[in-house]
This record gives structure tokens, C-alpha cells and sequence, in this order.
């Protein structure tokens, strides 16, 4: 508001100053032609300067009503009255000797305003006299008062209508702002699913709107896997550690021999390495389900990974009389993200191993397919129903649990691998018969 009445009143400054300016150039102008067709009017004698046909002039006033009457008096050099028109009468107009060589000035004549001018009246090149001409100035500065008048009622009347316009306006504008206040202050821990409502129109208060939506989603994402995290942590750690109470309250309960004593601790470092490496994986996932930033992921062969994860795992390998068909057919090594890929395949090979029967083979490939790369891991194992497949990448969920309790894990594997190929946009598949084996494809 402040600016636009400066520039309101600097604009309508100007306009009565140009209006003005152009006002009093259009007297000057008059005066100028009247004083000039009324120097060849005038004759000089010596020192002396009078109007000639004086009486004519007198006759022709009084024959014309004039609207605005010029009146006309010529001075000596030294600004002595000599002779005047008849309509000044009385009166005389004033000298003035700033304005000896031309020039236009306001003055009084009979308590009137008026605008005159005074002219040099050279003979031979030198001046021997004056002529003043002057005009009246009441019409033109009643002009000025009118507008000087209409433009400052203008300048009120624009700021105050731009001011309640304005109001109106901002009323309007900061609706959605006060939609998102009200809408935040609403949202607490428990109801952190509302949503600020968005603006049809696509502006800035959308894009702010927007904005703090995708921060409540983030929030919410963070305190539901918070939430899960507790869940599963509470849900994981309580058999084993209701096992470890009981074992330890029974080894209390009597002396016992050394050899019981030893039997059960080592029990209950079993249950803490398990409860410890079902810890480390929930933290793994409550990771994973962050925004990972894969650009300062490494990269590395696919194969060199394999041949690690093999490597860690031989002893198990060994143990279950295990052969590994590793088949690349890539002849130009492509490089893939190391940590995910990494976490991707220790899981399935480690599956592999774990669900393998005794004495059979494990099956891995590596073939380019187009632009990408296929990686497939097939076991000889006990298989998965149809009806779990869905479920295989949910956490805890392992298929037929009941069946084969020899088989330790906690359904958090394929979980941890599933959360890690979405990072780097990869695709997991399964293919599985039970009682003949299961076979993981990868695509990246």
C-alpha cells in the first residue's frame, strides 16, 4: 500500500505539474504573438515611445467584448511609464528588470492575478524601450485548482478502494494458509495419516501444501516402521527370552552336575546368538526401508559376490555334501551395486544351502537378457506350497514352519532381500514345486 501511494502520488504529481507547464506555455505563447503584433503599433521620437491610432484602438475595445482582454503598456529603458492600452485605465502593469531581454512572470494588477511579458523595442540595435503585454490568469488557475482538487479526491478514493480490494483479496489468499495452520496443529503422533486439503489453483500455496504432505507421508512411513520395528522386535525376542528365563530358573532350582550346567549355558548362548542375529536383521530392514542412497553403493561383478557368498558359506556347503553348478555366461564384466546385490543373494543362497536336500546340487547363472542381467539360483530342495508364494517376502513368514522345525531362521531373509533389490530397482521371481525344488530369478 505504501508503495503504491508513492507511486500514485508521484504519477498524479507529474500530471498536474505537466498540465500546469502546459497551461502557462499556452498564455506565454499568446502574450508572445500579442506583444509582437502590437510592437507595430507603437512609434518612436526620440527618447519618447507612444501607441499610434490610439483612438482607433480605444474604439475598437469598446466595438469587441473580449474574454480575455490583453493589455498592453510600453516602458522607456530606464522602466518609465510612457503609454499603456485603453482597458488598463488606471491602472499600470509593474516592471520588472530580471525580465529586460524577455521573460514571463506572475504578477497582481487591480488584486487579480495575471501573467505577463516583457520584450525589448530595439531601433538600430539598441533598445530603447519596453512592451509589456499581460493577460489575465483567474480561468487558468481555477483550471489548476479543479484539477489539483479532482486529482488529490482521485488519490483518496484510489487508495482506499485499492486498500479494501486488497483486503478482500489477501482475505482470499491466506484462506489456504490458514487450512494448512489449523490442519498441522490437528496433527499429533496418533493421527498422523490427515493431509492438508490442496488449492484447485497450482501455485506456490500448492506446492507448499504439496510439500508438507510428502513430509507427513515421510513422518508417518518413519513412525510406522518404528511401530513394526517394535512389533517384531517384541514378537521375536519373546519365546527366546521366556526360553532363556525358564532354562536359567530351572538350573537354580537344585545343584546339578557339572556337565548339565554346561549343556544349558551353552543353550542359552545358542538362544542369544539367535535372538542377536534376529536383532541385526530387523535393524537391517528398519535400514532398508529408509530412502537408501544407492550412488555411494559400490559396484562389482556379480560374479566376484557369488563367488564370496560361496566362499563364507563352504563349510555348510561341506556339510550337506553339496555340489555348485556356477555357470557365467557373461563375457564382458558388468558391474552391479555391491551392498544390496550382496544382501540380495546371501539370502537366496543362503536359502538355497539351508532348504537343499543332502547330496544334491545347487544351480547358478548369470546371463545378459537384452540390456540386463539375469541371475538364477535353483535348488533341490523341499520346495514351497503355491498357495505361500504370495506371502514368501513378508516378514517372519516362512512356509510349512510346522514341518520342518530342524530348520532354523526367522522369515526376515527374503524380506531383507525383496527391500534390497527395490532399492536398486531390481526384480525378484520364485519358482517352486514342492518336493522338488525352488528357483530365485533375478533382473537387474
Amino acid at each position: 500500500m505504501i508503495a503504491t501511494a508513492i507511486i500514485m502520488a508521484v504519477a498524479f504529481t507529474a500530471v498536474y505539474f505537466v498540465v500546469k507547464g502546459v497551461v502557462y506555455q499556452n498564455i506565454d505563447n499568446d502574450l508572445s504573438f500579442e506583444a509582437e503584433k502590437h510592437t507595430e503599433e507603437i512609434k518612436v521620437v526620440g527618447d519618447s515611445i507612444k501607441i499610434k491610432n490610439k483612438k482607433e484602438w480605444e474604439e475598437r475595445e469598446h466595438r469587441e467584448v473580449q474574454v480575455n482582454p490583453v493589455f498592453i503598456q510600453i516602458l522607456d529603458k530606464n522602466g518609465t511609464f510612457m503609454d499603456k492600452s485603453p482597458n488598463l485605465k488606471e491602472n499600470e502593469l509593474d516592471y520588472n528588470e530580471k525580465a529586460n531581454f524577455g521573460g514571463s512572470f506572475n504578477e497582481i494588477l487591480n488584486s487579480k492575478p495575471i501573467r505577463q511579458i516583457q520584450l525589448p523595442i530595439e531601433e538600430n540595435g539598441k533598445i530603447k524601450g519596453f512592451i509589456v503585454a499581460a493577460m489575465s490568469l483567474e480561468a487558468s488557475q481555477m483550471v489548476l485548482h479543479n484539477l489539483r482538487n479532482i486529482l488529490l479526491l482521485v488519490y483518496l478514493l484510489l487508495l482506499a478502494s485499492l486498500y479494501f480490494i486488497s483486503k478482500f483479496i489477501a482475505g482470499r489468499s491466506i484462506i489456504p494458509v490458514k487450512n494448512v495452520t489449523e490442519t498441522t496443529n490437528r496433527i499429533t503422533r496418533n493421527n498422523l495419516n490427515e493431509r492438508v486439503s490442496l488449492p484447485q489453483n497450482k501455485d506456490e500455496l500448492f506446492d507448499l501444501s504439496a510439500g508438507i504432505n510428502d513430509l507427513l507421508q515421510r513422518i508417518e512411513n518413519a513412525m510406522e516402521r518404528e511401530r513394526q520395528f517394535t512389533s517384531d522386535a517384541s514378537h521375536e525376542l519373546r519365546t527366546p527370552l521366556a526360553t532363556l528365563k525358564g532354562t536359567l530358573e530351572v538350573l537354580i532350582r537344585k545343584p546339578r552336575e557339572r556337565a548339565e550346567y554346561e549343556d544349558k549355558i551353552k543353550f542359552s548362548l545358542t538362544e542369544i546368538d539367535r535372538m542377536t542375529a534376529t536383532l541385526e536383521q530387523l535393524l537391517l530392514l528398519a535400514r532398508l526401508d529408509t530412502s537408501s542412497n544407492t550412488a555411494e553403493d559400490s559396484s562389482m561383478p556379480l560374479a566376484t559376490i557369488i563367488d564370496e557368498i560361496l566362499s563364507r558359506n563352504k563349510n555348510r556347503i561341506s556339510e550337506k555334501k553339496l555340489s555348485i553348478s556356477f555357470k557365467n555366461d557373461i563375457e564382458n564384466e558388468t558391474l552391479v551395486p555391491q551392498y544390496f546385490s550382496n544382501l540380495i543373494f546371501e539370502n537366496i543362497v543362503s536359502n538355497a544351502i539351508k532348504y537343499a536336500k543332502d547330496a544334491t546340487t545347487i544351480h547358478i547363472s548369470i546371463e545378459e537378457l537384452g540390456s540386463g542381467i539375469v541371475c538364477k539360483v535353483q535348488d533341490e530342495g523341499i520346495g514351497i506350497k503355491k498357495e505361500d508364494l504370495n506371502n514368501l517376502f513378508n516378514n517372519f513368514f516362512r512356509s510349512d514352519a510346522l514341518n520342518h522345525k530342524n530348520i532354523s531362521g526367522n522369515g526376515l531373509g527374503l524380506s531383507i532381500a525383496k527391500k534390497s533389490a527395490d532399492a536398486i530397482n531390481a526384480k525378484i521371481q520364485v519358482e517352486s514345486e514342492f518336493g522338488v525344488g525352488t528357483t530365485f530369478t533375478v533382473n537387474f
